[in-house]
């Protein structure tokens, strides 16, 4: 386990250099401060966040789009939690790829779902322009984003850009759909054309400063948000599919908690060479914008800090803020920069005559606040979100943290890389929980499912563990579970290790599949607060159960160990071939131990592959993977941002008896 713990600090590690030392260097000769920086520059000292997905892309895009391109993430600012979404305009320049559409629209979702404030802090050119079909035109691509925006708006959640770098094209729109808009002097641009796009059109000569500058459109503390933030150093900030994906996933996170978005926007928009993946579909780059509007909607802040290039799509990130903060010099917001407006009217200009900060504070009025460099950007945006009239809804009964009895580092030594070798799962609760107290419920029933309540940091939770495979005895103990805490507003944790439900003529005789729909009936339809962490296996029906990510989690993360896949490598070999020796064997062709192993052996490799976690992880098929001994510290700050958003009255349909 040290050595896969060891390895994800590695990634990790790299990933954290955005676009690598050159784009880097590149961009502090701008002026402006690196994609984290401003993230750290923004909230709370000392304060921890929360980043979600953080290796999105990994082995995708020949590894040209580390993080998708984008940060985001839940954090405090001027004491409120609040989600960020920050470009990173070292990656293709912040433009969106696919999966940085879905990242961003994430991020809008947590926000949506649990009502938290956003922070847009902008530096994008827009959509990654290869890539345009998988960014633009579909329901979940780039336009989401914008219709997010507008939602989250109507929904009082506030969203707040700061335009640190170019904010171009449809990611003009991310400040202009902000509550309130900071732009940055010098490096903060926003238009929807930029000076090449212009140029093209209309034959006008423009820089990106005049254009969309902080003089022409327009300014964290104690309080949970989530960022999001391209990195500018990977691919100049464009999104990748992926970068959407995470992008989106992040938004998901923020409405799911109501928490206040936080956008540092320094991205190129859409990664062209890969748009078809990007731009068109549902979950698209559109879908960023359309999870902004429905944030708005949910009285969700939003704010945008437009610190580099935010280009075509990208330009709604600000523009759909609730308060848009650009920097100078940096920051730049156009649907269509410079060589766009050429190419269409002829016009020649540059990007900061186009979307500068300037244009876009004194002149449009997209941005709502004029930064002289990024970190007065930032504490600008500190003091929005400050003012910002939200509320958390904290249990009455929250009771004083207490660290558990039991060292978390333990567990490396429980847990073995080989998931085949068992252990008892009591064993991680103890260095989970506070005090390492664990009150089981059904403790002698049932017993490869182990259920119960414990605090962790001071939060009444209900934990659902694997201890085995799930049997009808082990369905109806977590059916039963799952509508206690329910009736009783108790957030659940699953922690799933789980190979899946029984099989056998036995188990199936006896009603396994009715008792197996009871319980993914109750996750299905359960209100309270919903935590998964995939600590082994996560194979077949048992993942649906055990609430894997369609059964909406408000957060997932795997450890280093697990292994995820519809069954295991063995199963699906020993299925595959069964089925190909049964065909040749009515064709009457032969099938010897030879053409066997030329079948089981392709797929067992395929399902190493794609089994692995970080296979998981690059494609946002979780929130990220953890290290084992921080598991407690994720999960904690998870439930403190959930509980800015209320709980529903629970609703449970039919359950077949």
């Amino acid at each position: 386990m040290q050595q896969l713990v060891a390895q994800l600090r590695d990634r990790i590690a790299v990933v954290g250099n955005g676009g690598g030392p050159k784009y880097v260097q590149r961009h502090r000769d701008q002026g402006k401060l690196p994609v984290r920086e401003r993230i750290d520059r923004l909230l709370d000292p000392g304060s921890p966040f929360l980043e979600l997905s953080p290796l999105a892309a990994f082995d995708m895009y020949d590894n040209e789009a580390p993080a998708a391109g984008i940060v985001t993430g839940i954090g405090r600012v001027s004491g409120r939690e609040v989600l960020i979404v920050a470009n990173d305009a070292t990656v293709k320049g912040g433009t969106y790829y696919p999966i940085t559409v879905k990242k961003h629209v994430r991020a809008q979702q947590v926000a949506l779902e649990n009502r938290l404030p956003c922070v847009y802090l902008v530096d994008s050119g827009g959509a990654f322009l290869p890539l345009q079909a998988e960014v633009f035109p579909d329901r979940e691509h780039f336009g989401r984003i914008f219709f997010n925006q507008a939602r989250m708006s109507a929904e009082r959640i506030p969203q707040i850009a700061v335009v640190m770098g170019s904010c171009t094209a449809g990611g003009a729109y991310v400040p202009a759909m902000s509550d309130e808009t900071i732009i940055v002097k010098g490096t903060g641009t926003i238009f929807l054309g930029g000076p090449p796009l212009v140029k093209a059109a209309t034959g006008e000569e423009v820089t990106a400063e005049e254009l969309g500058g902080a003089d022409v459109h327009g300014r964290v503390s104690g309080r949970e948000v989530l960022i999001v933030a391209n990195d500018a150093t990977v691919k100049g900030g464009t999104y990748y599919p992926i970068t959407v994906k995470k992008h989106v996933r992040a938004q998901q996170v923020a409405l799911e908690n109501r928490l206040p978005c936080v956008y540092l926007v320094d991205s190129g928009g859409a990664f062209l060479p890969l748009q078809a993946e990007v731009f068109p579909d549902r979950e698209h780059f559109g879908r960023i914008f359309f999870n902004q509007a429905r944030m708005s909607a949910e009285r969700i802040p939003q704010i945008a800090v437009v610190m580099g290039s935010c280009t075509a799509g990208g330009a709604y990130v600000p523009a759909m803020s609730e308060e848009t903060i650009i920097v100078k010099d940096t920051g730049t917001i156009f649907l269509g920069g410079p060589p766009l407006v050429k190419a269409a009217t002829g016009e020649e200009v540059t990007a900061e005559e186009l979307g500068g900060a300037d244009v876009h504070t004194r002149v449009s009025g997209v941005a709502d606040y004029f930064a002289e460099h990024d970190a007065h950007a930032l504490a600008i945006c500190r003091t929005i979100v400050a003012t910002l009239n939200t509320e958390k809804h904290l249990p009455s009964d929250m009771a004083a943290p207490e660290e558990p009895q039991y060292d978390p580092a333990d567990i490396y030594g429980i847990v073995n890389a080989d998931l085949r070798k068992p252990y008892d799962v009591r064993e991680i609760i103890a260095r989970i929980v506070d005090r390492s107290r664990f009150d089981e419920f059904k403790e002698r029933y049932a017993t490869t499912l182990v259920t119960g309540f414990a605090r962790l940091h001071g939060f009444l939770v209900g934990i659902i563990a694997n201890n085995g495979v799930l049997f009808s005895e082990s369905a109806l103990k977590a059916t039963h579970f799952i509508e206690l805490c329910n009736l009783r507003r108790v957030p659940l944790i699953f922690l799933q290790n789980i190979t899946g439900f029984i099989v056998g003529r036995q188990y199936e005789r006896a009603g396994i599949a009715k008792d197996g729909a009871k319980m993914v009936h109750a996750v299905a339809n359960s209100v309270v607060p919903k935590f998964t962490v995939v600590i082994g296996g996560s194979f077949g029906a048992g993942n649906y159960g055990m609430c894997g990510r369609a059964y909406e989690p408000r957060l997932l993360w795997m450890w280093p160990n697990a292994r995820i896949s519809v069954m295991g490598g063995e199963q699906a070999a020993g299925v595959l071939t069964t089925v190909k020796r049964e065909q040749l064997t009515r064709e009457g062709k032969p099938f010897g131990d030879a053409d066997e192993q030329a079948i089981r052996q392709p797929i067992l490799d395929q399902y190493d592959h794609e089994g692995s976690p970080y296979y998981s992880t690059a494609r946002l098929w979780d929130d990220g993977i953890l290290d084992p001994a921080e598991t407690r510290q994720a999960l904690a700050l998870g439930l403190s941002a959930a509980f800015n958003a209320p709980i529903a009255e629970p609703r449970f349909g039919v359950f077949r008896m």
